[in-house]
């Protein structure tokens, strides 16, 4: 834990009692704060008494002495209208912050500490993931959380030298005043969250914060393969002293970092020219274009800290990946099974869909708007569809005729039957792939068991396939 001292001998206010509200609260109270911690939810409450905190409530009491109010990320901060809980702080002139934003405070007086920033609608779990295990597997000090993994203030306290690799949601981002990121990486920007930022304007100048306390000799990284992103690039590159860095995986870039036709291009040297740095065949756990630029934005990072190429090239080539993601869990002969259980709207599952061929697709669940109908043009990689959950029917007239499909109900079941047509299939390399597209909470607890689920599934498969108990 990361003590916080700047609020030493004074009333600090904690709304929301998640993960990232009670380690702020404790970071607060090791500090010597006096914090007032609450939250509305009933089990929430039930959940932060039982991690040690005392509870007030804020509803009632008087705001009078609140030195600054620490709220969740999760809470309204302006639309669709700002949290009473932020009216109040703002009436007795109490600042709205939140935990990474104690953190900027908790960690600046330690030198030679780092922060690097990474946000962006998607990809940011993965590249987050990916630069902290090329610094680590480099030999550096490096602590990974934020909007991944640890809460911030649940990291290891900052001694000289360290690295904090920091997923930074656009949620957080607008609760930041002084977070300074040595390195910011920008990754995309498509609609999303617009009910809390009020439009895509909004939400963009909420991931812009990321760069607002950047100095001279700072680096900011940021893909450019959508416009609003393109346009974040081009204003960046008139701040004098900045180095910016574009970042793609569709198109050549100057002085960038990019992929393609299968190989990552470096062409930031001063001398100018493109230099191939390596083949992204070797990062098994980085398939599909997304993954392509996710890989260029981590190398750009850690270049920009002096690791050499030699050691980026290897950490991108041995990333394990994430949980979840496109994860490789088993395989049989020349049959694959894929984990993609995070894959809970049809953008995402189009990420995996577009990965692979001979797919052997489990879908299905508690559907989200439009279900899977912007799937269509990825339905020719698939050659059958095992759907389970609440809302299978509705995916079964969505696929129409244009895919094969088996009502399986449960992800058991439909495991069983894509294994075993798969393996009978003859197609080189079939996929058995979960990417279901819809949320878990019809069947599962989260789209981490379903995940678990689904590798302990296959796990028990294979385990009874080399015994001769199954086909």
């Amino acid at each position: 834990m990361i003590p916080v001292t700047a609020y030493k001998g004074r009333r600090v206010a904690v709304f929301g009692l998640g993960r990232t509200g009670i380690n702020a609260a404790r970071a607060l109270l090791a500090g010597g704060a006096e914090v007032s911690a609450w939250d509305d939810s009933e089990a929430a409450r039930e959940n932060a008494i039982k991690a040690g905190l005392e509870l007030d409530d804020l509803n009632r009491r008087d705001w009078g002495d609140m030195a600054v109010l620490v709220l969740s990320p999760g809470i309204p901060l302006t639309h669709p209208a700002p949290h009473r809980m932020v009216s109040l702080a703002r009436a007795v002139g109490a600042p709205v912050i939140g935990d990474v934003e104690l953190f900027a405070q908790a960690i600046a007086d330690t030198p030679g500490v780092t922060v690097i920033g990474v946000t962006g609608t998607n990809g940011k779990s993965t590249t987050t993931a990916l630069i902290g295990h090329i610094l680590k597997s480099a030999g550096r000090d490096v602590r990974v959380g934020g909007n991944i993994g640890d809460a911030v203030l649940g990291l290891e306290p900052p001694r000289p030298g360290a690295i904090y690799v920091l997923e930074l949601s656009s949620y957080q981002l607008d609760l930041i005043e002084s977070l300074r990121c040595r390195v910011a990486v920008f990754l995309n920007l498509t609609p999303d969250h617009i009910d809390r930022h009020g439009d895509i304007d909004g939400y963009r100048l909420a991931k812009e914060r990321i760069f607002a306390n950047q100095r001279d000799g700072d680096t900011a990284i940021v893909g450019v393969d959508d416009e609003p992103s393109r346009s974040v690039c081009t204003r960046l590159k008139s701040r004098a002293g900045l180095n910016v860095i574009p970042v793609s995986s569709q198109r050549l870039v100057s002085f960038g970092v990019y992929a393609l036709a299968g190989k990552l291009y470096d062409e930031t040297a001063s001398g100018g020219g493109a230099r191939t740095v390596m083949e992204l065949h070797r990062a098994q756990a980085l398939p599909g274009s997304h993954n392509a630029q996710n890989a260029a934005a981590a190398y750009a990072a850690v270049r920009a800290l002096g690791v050499s190429i030699s050691d980026a090239v290897a950490g991108i080539a041995s990333f394990p990946g994430l949980p979840h993601r496109q994860e490789r869990v088993g395989e049989a002969g020349s049959l694959l099974f894929i984990n993609d259980s995070k894959a809970t709207n049809a953008e995402a599952a189009a990420q995996a869909l577009g990965c692979y061929h001979d797919i052997f697709w489990i879908a299905g669940g508690q559907a989200k708007s439009g279900g899977i109908e912007s799937l269509h043009p990825y339905f020719r990689r698939v050659r059958k569809a095992y759907l389970i959950g609440q809302d299978a029917a509705l995916l079964r007239k969505q696929l129409g005729g244009a895919v094969p499909h088996d009502m399986s109900g449960t992800l058991e079941r439909a495991l069983q039957n894509a294994a075993m047509d798969a393996a009978e299939s003859g197609y080189r390399r079939p996929v058995v792939l979960l990417s279901p597209a819809c949320a878990s909470f019809d069947q599962f607890k989260s789209y981490e068991h379903r995940g678990d689920t689904f590798r302990a599934l296959v796990k028990d498969l294979l385990e009874r396939a080399t015994k001769g108990d199954a086909a």
